[in-house]
């Protein structure tokens, strides 16, 4: 995502708690967009450090315009275990805080720090993008918590958008499937390689690019507003991973 952005033109401020990957991805693109790529460390639980890292960023005379919201975490639990046990509230509270209410507070955050912005063509002053899961559609086998969280974002996309629309932020949430992440990226080859054959066209996992060249679209078309977009090959998960 911050690579598409850069390519359009924008200046970028990543935000991540993994301060070493987040380090190395931006010393990376600091070769290619030398004085438009920067990175702060940011908890999305935390709301304070959120407010703060838009502080600084728009601190270099930059304009907040969009945010990507795109960090969350995973878990495999059932509802009952094999064995009889419950599902682990530590583990529903763990993604609800990471996924659901770290998400919230960022978009909050990022609306107040847009809507006194100088408004663009068609009186737009922000645009906020948030990632759900096609597992809000298609919660598999183990994926209560985490489809429910997912698919709290899919349900705060067209109120936040008719909350938004008299201040002129555009709200659109991306819903992957499969996609090719660092977390799969441990897995197996042949574990990866049967991942993508599930997808009916085209036959592989989505890529971070993929991801990055939707975000850019969504960000050219002001039209795009409170819609939540499947960017998932035609992929509809059966109900065993």
């Amino acid at each position: 995502s911050a690579e598409a952005l850069l390519t359009a033109g924008a200046s970028v401020y990543m935000l991540d708690r993994n301060t070493v990957a987040l380090s190395e991805t931006v010393t990376t693109l600091e070769e290619s967009y030398p004085g438009r790529i920067g990175g702060l460390e940011c908890d999305i639980t935390e709301p304070d450090m959120i407010s703060s890292a838009f502080d600084v960023a728009q601190s270099h005379d930059q304009t907040l315009r969009i945010v990507v919201c795109c960090a969350g975490t995973a878990a495999a639990e059932r509802t009952l275990a094999r064995d009889g046990s419950q599902h682990s509230l530590e583990t529903w509270q763990r993604l609800i805080a990471v996924n659901l209410t770290g998400t919230f507070n960022t978009v909050t955050a990022a609306a107040k720090a847009m809507s006194t912005n100088e408004p663009l063509d068609d009186g737009v002053r922000g645009l906020i993008i948030m990632t759900a899961s096609v597992a809000a559609y298609d919660g598999q086998i183990g994926q209560l918590a985490y489809a429910a969280t997912k698919g709290g974002i899919v349900s705060m996309t067209l109120p936040m958008a008719r909350d938004l629309a008299p201040v002129g932020i555009r709200v659109v949430t991306i819903a992957p499937g499969i996609m090719d992440t660092p977390l799969l990226g441990q897995l197996p080859d042949e574990v990866r390689s049967k991942l993508g054959s599930s997808v009916p066209f085209p036959k592989r996992m989505g890529t971070p690019s993929d991801f990055g060249s939707l975000v850019k679209a969504i960000a050219e078309n002001d039209y795009l507003n409170g819609e939540v977009i499947r960017l998932d090959g035609a992929i509809r998960l059966p109900p065993s991973p």
